[in-house]
């Protein structure tokens, strides 16, 4: 979409432009697993021919638009970023182009000679998702027999040439017996940090959610504060919760703990069809796809959109419900604005995370200001 002159300086006008930090590249619509909560659902492809890929020039040109407004790293995702077929000349470009380096990858075809070629950028960052601490767990919550052991293999295979490598392990109600071990077994394998995710009710997720196979926010919460406060103080890991700002400790905010903050205001997504778009929720939510990559420019994307002049006029003052009383909301802006618009078709709705915990009485009374939110009675601090 392209927007008319007088749009564009309005728009210019009413707000402030931010930079780009980050482009997310969702390089293929296939993936080699079938993960029973992915919240992209990618279509089963075990050689990455069968679905949309990004196309090399297409990749570039994003990029070249992109580094006038401040863009510093790029983020590899999927589907399985490793399935699309240049994907070592999409490394060679980043490299060029002297860019921070994010990979999120399976593991399945992370080979010694791949995690060479990523070692070759400068301070490169991959995680590899494991979702077990052995193959029983692990295949069936990814569907596919033999894809833990080839995700144990992808963090050798990454520690060995020195990459910081980090376990993303999502925790469900089959697995979350396994955290402390899971810790214990990242340390072996010489990893750098281990982040433990929420299953988002989101595609594959939602119906996980629906089916009660993942936690509770209750149960949630009491395990992130074990991993929080009991777990992080022994291990020279270093563990992420993922849930919101506002149930972090006060020394790991402090610290400067990033969970909870996706950074919605400095990223674009790119999706493998050569569309841009809010990041890969757009791969669930057509009105969050926007302008065509090489023939869109970036430039009226990102200054004039409809959709991103609405989050930067409306975050964090439009918040509602519990989000708008946290004292965290301009760090947090809602947690997953992506995840509020999937689930109740607006940005500003509270997370679902934040809104179950509130009506349990469970969220932080000390992370609550006393303004009144739409359809709630006022709260006092304690």
């Amino acid at each position: 979409m392209t927007l008319p002159v007088d749009g564009k300086q309005k728009a210019a006008r009413a707000v402030s432009i931010p930079p780009i930090r980050q482009l997310y590249f969702y390089l293929t619509e296939g993936c080699n697993l079938a993960c029973r909560h992915c919240w992209l659902a990618p279509r089963l492809d075990t050689t990455g021919s069968r679905y949309p890929v990004l196309p090399v020039e297409l990749f570039e040109t994003a990029i070249r638009e992109a580094r006038p407004f401040g863009l510093s790293a790029v983020k590899l995702t999927g589907g399985e970023p490793l399935l699309h077929p240049q994907f070592t000349r999409l490394l060679e470009i980043v490299r060029r182009e002297g860019l921070g380096l994010r990979i999120e990858t399976n593991g399945m075809l992370c080979s010694p000679e791949t995690a060479a070629e990523i070692a070759k950028s400068p301070k490169p960052f991959v995680s590899v998702s494991i979702d077990g601490i052995d193959a029983a767990t692990h295949d069936r919550v990814r569907g596919i027999e033999g894809s833990f052991q080839a995700a144990i293999r992808a963090v050798r295979n990454l520690v060995a040439v020195g990459i910081r490598s980090q376990i993303i392990f999502t925790v469900m109600r089959s697995n979350a017996g396994q955290v402390d071990a899971m810790v214990s077994m990242a340390e072996k394998m010489g990893a750098d940090s281990v982040k433990f995710n929420v299953v988002q009710p989101t595609a594959r997720g939602e119906r996980l959610h629906e089916k009660r196979e993942t936690l509770s926010v209750a149960e949630l919460i009491t395990l992130g504060r074990h991993v929080d406060r009991e777990l992080a103080p022994i291990t020279k890991l270093r563990l992420f919760f993922d849930y919101p700002q506002a149930f972090l400790t006060l020394s790991r905010i402090a610290n400067g703990d990033g969970r909870g903050v996706c950074g919605i205001s400095t990223i674009l997504g790119v999706l493998a069809i050569g569309r841009y778009a809010l990041c890969g929720i757009g791969e669930q939510v057509p009105d969050l796809v926007f302008g065509e990559v090489g023939k869109d420019q970036l430039e009226e994307v990102w200054q004039g959109h409809p959709v991103l002049t609405e989050l930067r006029t409306g975050l964090p003052g439009r918040l509602e419900g519990i989000c708008a009383l946290c004292l965290m909301k301009s760090r947090c802006l809602g947690s997953c604005v992506a995840q509020n618009y999937y689930t109740q078709g607006r940005f500003w709705a509270p997370f679902w995370f934040c809104e179950q915990a509130h009506e349990a009485g469970l969220f932080p009374t000390s992370r609550m200001g006393t303004k009144s939110a739409p359809g709630r009675e006022l709260i006092q601090p304690c």
